[in-house]
């Protein structure tokens, strides 16, 4: 199983660039950032655009892949964003996964001023905005796209991803229309759990929850003919009550319940001296240890 990091844009880069070089030191597979314009109790203090920290963290690193744990439609357009996406993958020289979902009703919902969508909008929006920045990634020269939410008028991907034919999606996904999606355009599929239960979720009905879902995955790859090897399956810890950085052994015991039931990829968030995400780093670097 590969184990990833999420390292959240709450610190300027003269002190994040350690944080993101020792990601690739410690050994692990993967580091991503949140996607957020702000973001829950952190809202009033430091944080800084998924972007630009992607950027700098490309630079800083070499072998590590790099990406979101996710974006969302909330304040993007597919247009921009694939210009932007495109840019990254070449900065990176191919090491960028898109994490992308549906977003939520929180945060970033009403931060370009428009009223928070409703659920239903928000499934619609997601799926097109995933279909436009498929062909808007892949095709060089697009002349006119038009949709409900979006559209593209001379749109250019030149010279495209170096990631070819364009750089992976991972889409998060726990609903029909969803997994629907990350099987279509995914080459990962990412979860957290259930979104209406994870906060109060502990190991066994999380570990319940995800492979419930695991196996919807597997039922909607049989609908589309697609092989359920060829998805990679993340698990995205930290929004249930799990003790993933309580001890080694707790991690030990989770990572295997995870990989027994199709887990390719695990991803823990870098431990923070505050809440959200209070760990010991001890336990952080000793589990380096172990990938």
């Amino acid at each position: 199983m590969r184990v990833g990091v999420v390292i959240l844009p709450d610190q300027r880069w003269v002190e994040a660039e350690a944080i993101w070089r020792e990601c690739e030191e410690l050994g692990f597979a993967h580091a991503w950032t949140y996607d957020h314009l702000t973001w829950r109790d952190l809202r009033d203090g430091p944080w800084f655009g998924a972007v630009p920290t992607l950027t700098a963290a490309a630079v800083s690193t070499s072998t590590i892949r790099l990406g979101t744990l996710v974006a969302s439609p909330n304040f993007r357009h597919p247009v921009t964003f694939a210009k932007e996406l495109m840019s990254l993958d070449d900065v990176s020289n191919g090491r960028i996964t898109l994490g992308i979902g549906a977003g939520g009703s929180g945060w970033d919902a009403s931060a370009l001023g428009q009223l928070p969508w409703s659920a239903k909008e928000r499934a619609a929006r997601f799926a097109e905005f995933v279909e436009h920045l498929d062909q808007l990634l892949i095709q060089p020269k697009i002349d006119s796209l038009h949709g409900e939410f979006y559209s593209a008028k001379d749109a250019r991907a030149i010279p495209g991803c170096i990631q070819r034919p364009r750089l992976p999606f991972a889409i998060a996904a726990s609903g029909p229309k969803g997994l629907e999606l990350a099987v279509k355009f995914g080459h990962s599929w990412v979860t957290y759990g259930d979104p209406k239960a994870a906060a109060e979720s502990n190991e066994d009905s999380a570990v319940a929850a995800a492979s419930a879902q695991m196996a919807r995955l597997r039922e909607e790859c049989a609908v589309q003919n697609r092989d359920f090897d060829s998805i990679s399956k993340i698990y995205l810890s930290g929004s249930t009550r799990e003790p993933w950085l309580a001890s080694v052994s707790d991690f030990v015991r989770l990572k295997d319940r995870y990989e027994e039931i199709g887990f390719t990829d695990l991803v823990l968030h870098r431990p923070r001296t505050s809440e959200p995400y209070k760990a010991n780093l001890n336990v952080y670097f000793e589990i380096a240890e172990l990938i």
